[in-house]
């Protein structure tokens, strides 16, 4: 019974803020969702083969079910949706439940994003007040600020390539540092005589063939992989600014000043993390707000602002983030705006 009453109070601050009901399906094909979701999803998934022999899945998110209904029926259209339903999904931790009971917020394909953030922990957060739960505090991460750091490095581009997409997987990341620190897989003699080829071919006509490409095309290529991040005697530098600031773990009020002490102290533009107004506002929602830049890494289709929300008890009973790269990854033809949240009514205890 409490539960229900729980659900009726946080339905009615949804439908107050503008959200309209929606009820993505419950059954999917996992194939499709691990092929433009990501491998994370493969060990979480209750998966079973249909009668036809296709590969099907209980949901085992309803941020991804509400997209792929978006998708199908009004992709060309803002929407704010609200849905209450169930999640299956496996976990690591035997106490954890495989079906959670959610209530969650999604708006999808408006342009107003900083608004857009700070409106759905707004409404979340008024959610949780209003069915009484007290001293509740909030984390919060921003990939797209690791993002801009990794950017703003003097590292090749195919490097850059590589920290960004394996961010998620924190064990291989690690090995990826270890790797541009140290040069461990780094064959000397190999890179001798790319310099060496690289050097002759300077003094060819550009515009001859060679296996079908022209010289120019070749010393381009020579040119990338010659300057491999791991020869730079800045490499040690590099990935010490990288672990230092996945360690920033500060609140918010001291948000700024970590960041400008940061960017001070490792020579950075200071451009670089410049733009939190929309983290700095979220000091207005709950004053036990922490900002950590470690934070938000278990979900691979996040992009920007990331958070969660505790009880007293701190056990989490809501998280959302922003995702607007995850609508393209499911069917779209571009990126679709996109930012969500979800309370865990199975974690609503006082």
């Amino acid at each position: 019974m409490k539960s229900k009453n729980y659900s009726e109070n946080i339905i009615k601050v949804f439908k107050k803020g503008g959200f309209v009901l929606s009820e993505p399906d419950v059954l999917l094909d996992s194939d499709y969702i691990i092929q433009r979701s990501g491998e994370s999803f493969r060990k979480l998934m209750l998966t079973f083969e249909d009668d036809t022999g296709k590969n099907m899945c209980l949901r085992p998110d309803l941020t991804i079910a509400s997209c792929i209904k978006y998708l199908k029926e009004s992709p060309k259209e803002n929407a704010k949706i609200f849905y209450s339903g169930q999640a299956y999904r496996r976990s690591n931790n035997k106490k954890d439940k495989i079906i959670n009971d959610q209530l969650g917020i999604e708006i999808l394909g408006s342009k107003n994003k900083s608004t857009d953030d700070l409106k759905v922990l707004k409404i979340i957060n008024s959610s949780i007040e209003k069915i009484k739960i007290k001293n509740t505090s909030i984390k919060v991460g921003d990939v797209s600020l690791f993002q801009k750091l990794i950017e703003s490095l003097k590292i090749p581009e195919r490097w850059k390539m590589r920290l960004k997409r394996h961010f998620w997987r924190p064990q291989y990341f690690e090995d990826l540092l270890n790797r541009l620190e140290t040069n461990s897989d780094v064959d000397p003699v190999a890179v001798d005589l790319d310099k060496k080829k690289f050097s002759e071919m300077k003094n060819l006509d550009q515009s001859k063939k060679i296996a079908n490409r022209n010289v120019s095309e070749i010393l381009l290529r020579f040119d990338r992989k010659i300057k491999d991040p791991r020869l730079f005697g800045e490499n040690k530098k590099i990935v010490k600014i990288i672990r230092e600031y996945l360690k920033i773990n500060c609140s918010i009020e001291n948000l700024d000043k970590t960041l400008k002490s940061f960017v001070k102290k490792n020579n950075l533009n200071n451009s670089v993390l410049k733009d939190l107004s929309t983290i700095n506002n979220l000091s207005k929602i709950n004053s036990k707000t922490t900002f950590s830049t470690n934070f938000g890494r278990d979900i691979e289709y996040y992009t920007g602002i990331v958070f969660e929300i505790y009880n007293s008890s701190k056990r989490e009973i809501a998280r959302g983030g922003r995702y607007d790269g995850l609508l393209k990854s499911l069917g779209s033809k571009k990126n679709i705006s996109a930012v969500g949240a979800a309370i865990n009514l199975n974690n609503l205890k006082t």
